[in-house]
């Protein structure tokens, strides 16, 4: 700041100054306050592992348990980090005026959700396209995107849904086309366990959805 030694007579100066300082400490009681909200949560969560893990019969205080709880309380938490997250906070500043309207595709984009299911692991790869309308985004952006929505307990439907939704609430394009492949841990570790099952969902909106010849060079592109 330029005004740390302002005089009595600069009245604005004080008084930009204050708010300028009130502004900070109002920053910082709410970051302290974010902070401390999540130490609160880990630590329940932490908790309810510790409650699972002596329900299904083991010792809590052996060694190899014993972080255990904690550890597992900072991977959901990381897993399920999009719910702090949104396509706005990074597109904001990756969107570019340009006069392009030919297809762009990022394909092969790894993804690892939770199903909501079982909270057990799906995983593959989404592909994802659209049609510009005088406007593109950043293509690391695209990738962000399926993070954020895969890291929330999911299923595979509503996350393919919600990736071009996302995508054509941002940029407004001609079209967007999402196709996801995963295999279910829920299908392979239990229940059926079938080993070479996957799943194939897909979201077309606009000329992907309306036209044809549209769609299938996508899908030659893509698949």
């Amino acid at each position: 700041m330029e005004c740390h030694h302002a005089s009595a007579k600069n009245g604005v100066a004080d008084e930009n100054q204050n708010m300028y300082i009130q502004s900070e400490q109002n920053g910082l009681c709410r970051e302290v306050s974010r902070e401390s909200a999540d130490v609160d949560k880990l630590s329940h969560i932490e908790k309810a592992y510790t409650t699972v893990l002596s329900e299904l019969g083991e010792d809590v205080e052996r060694e190899g348990l014993l972080r255990t709880p904690l550890r597992a309380a900072k991977a959901m938490q990381f897993l399920t980090k999009g719910y702090k997250e949104t396509a706005k906070d990074i597109l904001n500043d990756a969107i570019f005026d340009e006069n392009h309207d030919e297809m762009v595709i990022v394909k092969d984009i790894d993804l690892f959700s939770l199903c909501e299911h079982h909270l057990v692991p799906f995983f593959g790869k989404a592909h994802i396209a659209y049609l510009p309308n005088k406007k593109v985004v950043g293509l690391s952006k695209l990738a962000r995107i399926v993070e954020i929505y895969s890291r929330r307990l999911q299923v595979q439907e509503r996350l393919t849904k919600q990736i071009a939704s996302a995508i054509s609430e941002a940029l407004e394009p001609a079209g967007v086309a999402v196709v996801i492949e995963a295999v279910h841990m829920c299908m392979v570790m239990r229940g059926v366990q079938k080993m070479n099952a996957s799943t194939v969902t897909s979201a077309m909106l606009g000329s992907f959805h309306d036209n044809a010849e549209t769609r299938k060079e996508f899908l030659a592109l893509t698949m």
